[in-house]
């Protein structure tokens, strides 16, 4: 095995759970309306998009982060895209080549975070 990079993804309930269901080790396909699966570079915009987005748009009202390596060489080759600030970096892999990339996941899918909407909500200081 060669080296590994880590790598974020904001995911809800739904996503989670098929998450499981693969026994931690792989994505579930995108959808037809997602041609892109975009793990992230780092943990903080991966909270970011957890308790901002997920909290907010996803019927559970929850978000979670998880956390897994990748093969460092094979993910090379997908453009990194930084969509806001420095720290906002995403990977840009096509929803065709998702199951190529769950085959390079070395080891399991960790989940390290969980939002609810009242963190969301005290992120935003409507709740204390």
């Amino acid at each position: 095995m060669g080296a590994t990079i880590t790598l974020f993804r904001p995911v809800g309930e739904k996503e989670l759970e098929l998450i499981v269901e693969a026994n931690y080790r792989a994505f579930p396909p995108r959808l037809p309306e997602q041609p892109i699966f975009y793990p992230v570079t780092n943990e903080e915009y991966a909270a970011q998009i957890a308790r901002d987005w997920n909290t907010k748009y996803n019927d559970e009202k929850t978000g979670y982060v998880t956390k897994f390596n990748v093969d460092s060489e094979y993910v090379s080759k997908f453009e990194r895209k930084c969509v806001g600030s420095t720290e906002h970096e995403e990977l840009w892999v096509p929803a065709e080549e998702l199951e190529e990339f769950n085959a390079s996941i070395v080891g399991k899918i960790e989940v390290i975070q969980k939002f609810t909407e009242h963190d969301r909500l005290r992120a935003e200081g409507k709740v204390k």
